[in-house]
């Protein structure tokens, strides 16, 4: 396996030594990573072998022809549609082990064909999948706050998206981020604040102002495992271009700087989709840190993790 990290957040890609998952479409081996085999999930990504912020990069067979691999992103309690800051992660992952060199290159996703641009050894632009908002300016009521407004939008991820954020979006407020986010996760899944098809919100946005020169906005994301992203969000990002197209405040073409609660930054703009949406693109830097190999030894009492409810083994653990 081989660890990098996009602007802070860490991204594992596995080589090698992953569950069987068939062949098929991605989106159905994702369904059977996240159904069958979550023991694997933890053991590779929690603790004590990892720390909650990871994701995951399972690399699988590629689904089109034309694509260089095929990937499956997760992180300890969820199987993820797509991934920014981990596809940014994987080009240059991909760089450093000599299978891609620069220029354009296709991967695929469980949400769909995903294209990278490798422009250097540390720079990867993304063009993501169509990414659209489906509910503008949704009222919700989050308990200990209020009434609180904010838009719905996918990005290979569902999100909640708050503008502005009613806290401030700086790196001493996480904890207070953090708490605020989950409320507002648990308020718009339970009052209806979802996806089309009743898709429910995985991801929370909280925008605030750039402080910096050049810098259009500042953000906080929340991810499905109550932590924070410390890049700006990949798919949020794209969540967010969706949102400023349709409200006429970006013309296609047009680039923004968008940065993270802790500082990192993407390149941001869109192209119009074929279906009513935005096609993003994300650029980003990620630096490799580590290769290394993964051990499950039989006597190890953590070898399938720390579970947040009990430890000890499990016969899931994967093995190699």
């Amino acid at each position: 396996m081989i660890d990098s990290h996009t602007g802070g957040e860490p991204t594992r890609v596995i080589l090698d030594g992953g569950p069987d998952l068939g062949t098929g479409p991605m989106a159905e081996r994702a369904r059977r990573l996240a159904d069958e085999h979550p023991d694997f999930c933890r053991a590779v990504l929690g603790e004590p072998r990892g720390q909650i912020a990871m994701v995951g990069a399972l690399l699988q067979p590629a689904e089109r022809e034309g694509s260089v691999t095929g990937v499956i992103f997760f992180d300890v309690d969820a199987v993820l549609g797509m991934c920014g800051h981990g596809s940014i992660g994987l080009g240059v992952t991909l760089a450093h082990l000599d299978r891609i060199s620069l220029g354009e290159h296709q991967i695929d996703t469980p949400a769909g064909a995903v294209r990278l641009a490798l422009e250097d050894a540390q720079t990867v632009t993304v063009t993501n999948i169509e990414s659209r908002r489906v509910h503008a300016a949704r009222n919700i009521d989050v308990p200990g706050f209020g009434a609180l407004r904010g838009d719905v939008a996918y990005g290979g991820n569902w999100f909640f998206l708050v503008d502005p954020s009613p806290l401030a979006v700086e790196a001493g407020n996480i904890p207070a981020l953090t708490d605020f986010s989950i409320r507002v996760r648990e308020a718009a899944n339970a009052q209806g604040a979802v996806g089309e098809n009743g898709e429910l919100i995985d991801h929370v946005v909280l925008l605030g102002g750039g402080d910096a020169q050049g810098v259009h906005g500042r953000n906080f994301v929340l991810t499905p495992d109550n932590t924070y992203d410390r890049s700006p969000c990949g798919t949020g990002c794209s969540a967010r271009l969706a949102c400023l197209a349709a409200d006429q405040r970006l013309a296609p073409g047009d680039e923004i700087v968008q940065e993270s609660v802790i500082g990192s930054r993407y390149r941001l703009s869109y192209q119009p989709g074929t279906s009513g949406g935005v096609i993003p693109r994300i650029t980003g830097q990620a630096h490799v840190m580590a290769e290394s190999r993964l051990i499950f030894a039989d006597a190890d009492p953590f070898r399938a993790g720390i579970a947040p409810s009990s430890p000890g083994t499990s016969p899931q653990a994967p093995h190699g």
